[in-house]
C-alpha cells in the first residue's frame, strides 16, 4: 500500500502533465495538505538572483497576494543561498513551525518553497518537504521554456533585443554530474551585447567555451550567437577544438563585416582531469587549487588571434593536468577591467581573491558567483560599462565518484 507522500507526489506528477505554469500553486497546495503541509508558497528567483518572485494565483496566510523577497535580507533567501533548510519558528500566538526550502534541478537553485509542517515526526517532515520541493523544481523547469508569464516574472524592466537573443540560447547557469560542477553568471542581465558562454557533458568529456564579441549592440549579440551556433555545429560533429575554432572563425567572417569575438574552446577528461583548449585572443583562465591560485594558463608568446579575422590558429591545441579538487575560473575583460566611478579597476587579483576567499568559507560556486557579480556592480555603481561573464568548473576527479556511489 501506498504511503500518503507517495500518492501525493504521483497525484502531482499525474495532473502536471497538462498543467500550465499558472496551475503549479493551486496543484501543489492540493497534493501538498494530503501529506500535512498548509500554507504552501512557490518562489522563483529573478534573472538577477536578487529577487525571490512568488509564481501568481497564489495567498499569503493573510489571504493576500505574497511579496517579493530579498535574497540577501530575509529567511528564505538565507536558504536559497546556503542550499538548506530554514525554519520561522511560530510567533507569540503559537502555530505550526514555517519552513523554507531550496527549489533544485540538479544544482541549479529555481528558488524556494515556504511551508507549514505539522509538528510530529519533523524527520519524516522535512524528508517529505524535500521530496516535494525537488519534484516542484522540475516541473517548473519544464514549464518555463514555454511560459510568457514565467519569463516576464523573473524580469525587473524590459530586456534589448540582443539580450533576449542571448538567454534563449545560454545553458542553465549551473550543473553538475557526479565529478564535475559548472557554474557561470552574466551581467548586464537585461543590456547583455556580445559575451555568451556554452558547456555539454559528451560521455566523460565536458565541453566549455566562452566568446566576447567586439562591441556591445544588438550586432555584437548576432555575432556571439553565430559564434556560438558554429561551435556547436562542429563540435557535435566530433571535430577536434582548433577546427572548431576555425570554423567559428568562419561563420563571423560569412555573416560580418569587420566583425570578430575573442573566446575560449575547451575540453576536459573527466576520468583523468586532463584539459585541453584553445584561445583566440581571450584572457587566460586560472587555476584554483587549495586555496590558492597556482597557475594562470597563458599561451606563449600570445594568444591566437581573435575568430573573424581569418588569420588562423599556429599554436593549436594546449594542454594542462588538473588535480583533484581544482576550479577553473574562466572570464571576460568586463570581469577585470570593470572600473569604478573615479577609475579604480576591479583587477584580476581581487577577482581571483573574491573566488579563493569564498571558496575557503564554503561557499558553494553558484553562490560565489552571484555574489561576485554583485561586488562587480557594487564596484561600478551598478552601472557596467562592458558585458561581465564569470564560468567556473570544479573537477572533483573518479575518486569523488567513488565516494559518492551508494
Amino acid at each position: 500500500m501506498r504511503s500518503d507522500g507517495e500518492r501525493a507526489l504521483g497525484g502531482l506528477l499525474a495532473a502536471s502533465h497538462l498543467a500550465t505554469m499558472e496551475d503549479l500553486p493551486a496543484l501543489v497546495a492540493e497534493h501538498a495538505a494530503t501529506m500535512g503541509f498548509s500554507g504552501t508558497l512557490i518562489y522563483v528567483v529573478d534573472l538577477q538572483q536578487q529577487t525571490l518572485v512568488p509564481l501568481p494565483g497564489q495567498r499569503d496566510a493573510a489571504g493576500r497576494p505574497p511579496e517579493r523577497l530579498g535574497v540577501d535580507t530575509t529567511l528564505p533567501g538565507r536558504a536559497f543561498q546556503t542550499v538548506s533548510l530554514v525554519y520561522a519558528m511560530p510567533g507569540p500566538g503559537g502555530g505550526r513551525r514555517r519552513l523554507w526550502m531550496p527549489l533544485l534541478d540538479g544544482t541549479e537553485r529555481v528558488g524556494v518553497l515556504g511551508t507549514d509542517v505539522p509538528d510530529e515526526d519533523p524527520e519524516l517532515a522535512e524528508w517529505r518537504a524535500a521530496q516535494l520541493a525537488a519534484l516542484i523544481a522540475v516541473l517548473v523547469v519544464s514549464k518555463r521554456p514555454h511560459s510568457d508569464s514565467y519569463s516576464r516574472l523573473v524580469r525587473s524592466r524590459p530586456m534589448t533585443l540582443s539580450a533576449e537573443v542571448m538567454w534563449s540560447l545560454l545553458p542553465p547557469g549551473t550543473f553538475a554530474s557526479e565529478g564535475v560542477v559548472v557554474s557561470a553568471a552574466m551581467e548586464p542581465a537585461y543590456e547583455v551585447g556580445g559575451d555568451a558562454y556554452d558547456y555539454a557533458i559528451d560521455g566523460d568529456v565536458l565541453h566549455v567555451s566562452l566568446f566576447d564579441a567586439m562591441g556591445h549592440d544588438t550586432a555584437a549579440g548576432l555575432t556571439a550567437s553565430v559564434a556560438m551556433a558554429a561551435s556547436r555545429h562542429d563540435r557535435r560533429r566530433g571535430t577536434g577544438l582548433p577546427e572548431v575554432s576555425e570554423a567559428v572563425d568562419a561563420a563571423i567572417r560569412a555573416q560580418f563585416v569587420g566583425r570578430y569575438a575573442t573566446g575560449l574552446l575547451a575540453s576536459l577528461d573527466l576520468r583523468t582531469g586532463l584539459l585541453r583548449w584553445v584561445n583566440r585572443g581571450h584572457h587566460p583562465p586560472l587555476v584554483i587549487r587549495g586555496g590558492r591560485r597556482v597557475a594562470t594558463l597563458e599561451t606563449v608568446p600570445v594568444p591566437d588571434p581573435p575568430m573573424g579575422f581569418g588569420l588562423g590558429v599556429s599554436r593549436g591545441l594546449l594542454r594542462y593536468q588538473l588535480e583533484p579538487g581544482d576550479r577553473l575560473l574562466f572570464y571576460t575583460d568586463g570581469i577585470v577591467e570593470a572600473r569604478s566611478p573615479d577609475g579604480e579597476v576591479f583587477g584580476l587579483e581581487r577577482f581571483a581573491d573574491f573566488v579563493v576567499r569564498h571558496e575557503a568559507d564554503g561557499v558553494s560556486a553558484p553562490e560565489t558567483l552571484r555574489r561576485l557579480i554583485q561586488a562587480i556592480l557594487r564596484h561600478q555603481g551598478d552601472r557596467l560599462q562592458d558585458d561581465a561573464t564569470v564560468m567556473t568548473v570544479e573537477w572533483y576527479g573518479e575518486r569523488h565518484r567513488l565516494l559518492t556511489l551508494p
